[in-house]
């Protein structure tokens, strides 16, 4: 064992050889610019090894960027010569409405039908919250009735494809799928929100009367507590008069609920932040955006990733795994294309277009998912409407009952992937579970990817973020499609 004095002369010999070093270094240097030779060279490091801290690469994603052009460009020539010219704006009416060419003469928008239809479940959900604040239905019969309503918005598309499918088109069965699934959350987060509101209020009103009650038997402390929190209360509800916040039973109204049916967010709140004016310019670009996008999705679907599936079905019949790969990457670049401008037209600008319209001053929709350094970081912030629902109505209330995190993790999970099986599913009016145990792997995926980001680093952990969006999302697609044309169509020859 080492005494006091010779740690205390270790720790001396270590500083000395430090500062020794770094005046060798100076030394150095000062003899080396008074040398004849004119020395040109010193310690310093490449700019693409990480030592160097080099960050500007600016040049670098340019060009990356004109390349992807320039290739992409390629392909949209290579598609044209192979398939013509398919993009027809009047199909796009078509299959938003619904319309089915089978009925002949007999025109039926049964897509547009169940759209209209919503107002009923949203009606009645406002009915029920009503009864039960006014005494008519009691807490338990009322919950009932909420839970029956909301899962017959959910399940009422799957009733009505599996006996009228053939009247809807494959993009009107997916609207309405979509339109119905956003109701199911909400109708939810409204009748939970009620329910906390309704729970503290009559939390609000049993206090009072035991307060009024204590008065026969004074004890003097106790209801000096009890008057300080029926001032603070008081001096709060004041306070929110004042500001013109809308209190519970007071909110349930049409105006409020069609408003949160129509606010771009999921969870409901007696009192959203709101803007004072509409920004025109603002506006006018939003809506542009939407205008272009929806023409510029539904433009690349029809004449780029139609033909890329249809030509596809062959080569995964024949199970050629060269093939196979082949066509997952000819793909995946239509895909992820399409999937950047969904997201950009989603989130960006339909959602900032009704936030603006509609005075709804909470627009984070979206965070830095490309910046993503692991999947889990991926799934918290590229869908901020979406994961605040889960995280609200779903994570914590079973972490509020004692359950661990990792429980609550795998319910949000499973409930995410029983929406994107959803999704998929009814609407192909086929049962598969692709897109389930897609979502299901994310868990597994997100571990991998932490391991990666700890081990070599941030870049690493983003480049299989990218890898996993860039190839997952076009394998289920291929494999989604190739069971639809084996049940509804011969296989076709490339």
């Amino acid at each position: 064992m080492t005494t006091e004095a010779e740690e205390t002369a270790l720790r001396y010999r270590r500083a000395q050889s430090v500062t020794r070093a770094e005046e060798i270094t100076e030394q150095e240097k000062r003899v080396r610019n008074l040398q004849y030779d004119k020395p040109c060279h010193k310690p310093r490091d490449s700019l693409f090894s990480w030592s160097s801290n080099f960050t500007n690469f600016t040049g670098l994603v340019n060009w990356g960027f004109l390349l992807l052009s320039i290739g992409g460009f390629r392909l949209f020539l290579e598609n044209l010569l192979k398939y013509g010219l398919r993009v027809n704006p009047i199909e796009w009416v078509i299959v938003l409405t619904g319309y089915s060419e089978e009925l002949g003469q007999n025109r039926q928008y049964p897509a547009v039908v169940l759209l209209i239809f919503c107002v009923v479940p949203t009606v009645l959900t406002l009915l029920i919250e009503k009864g039960i604040a006014v005494g008519i239905l009691s807490q338990s019969i009322g919950i009932t009735l909420q839970l029956s309503n909301i899962i017959f918005v959910i399940t009422l598309p799957v009733i009505v494809l599996y006996f009228k499918g053939n009247d809807f088109s494959f993009v009107g069965t997916t609207t309405v799928c979509f339109v119905y699934l956003i109701l199911f959350l909400k109708l939810w987060s409204y009748s939970q929100t009620n329910h906390w509101c309704r729970n503290a209020f009559k939390g609000k009103s049993s206090k009072n009367k035991l307060r009024r009650q204590s008065l026969s038997a004074p004890n003097w402390n106790a209801l000096n507590n009890a008057e300080h929190e029926q001032t603070v209360e008081e001096e709060k509800s004041d306070a929110a008069v004042a500001a013109g916040f809308v209190k519970y039973p007071d909110n349930l109204t049409l105006k409020d609920l069609f408003y949160f049916m129509l606010a771009p967010t999921l969870c409901y709140e007696l009192n959203f932040p709101r803007t004072a004016r509409i920004r025109k310019r603002f506006l006018i670009k939003r809506l542009l955006e939407v205008i272009v996008g929806t023409h510029l999705v539904l433009g690349l679907l029809q004449q780029w990733m139609i033909p890329s599936l249809t030509s596809s079905i062959h080569t995964f019949s024949q199970m050629d795994a060269m093939k196979m790969t082949e066509r997952l990457l000819k793909l995946a670049v239509p895909n992820h294309l399409i999937w950047l401008c969904f997201f950009y037209l989603c989130f960006h600008s339909f959602l900032n277009l009704l936030g603006e319209l509609l005075h709804f001053a909470d627009r984070n929709f979206y965070g830095d998912w490309w910046n993503a350094n692991n999947i889990a970081i991926f799934w918290s912030s590229w869908n901020l409407p979406v994961h605040r629902w889960a995280v609200r109505h779903v994570y914590k209330p079973i972490t509020e009952r004692g359950h661990s995190r990792f429980v609550a993790s795998l319910v949000v999970f499973c409930i995410s992937a029983l929406f994107h099986e959803y999704l998929v599913s009814v609407p192909l009016q086929m049962f598969r579970i692709w897109a389930f145990l897609g979502m299901m792997v994310q868990p597994p995926l997100a571990i991998i990817s932490r391991f990666a980001e700890k081990t070599w680093g941030p870049r690493w952990g983003n480049i299989i973020v990218w890898s996993s969006l860039i190839l997952g999302q076009p394998l289920a697609i291929m494999m989604y499609f190739h069971d639809y044309a084996l049940v509804h169509f011969a296989v076709q020859q490339d």
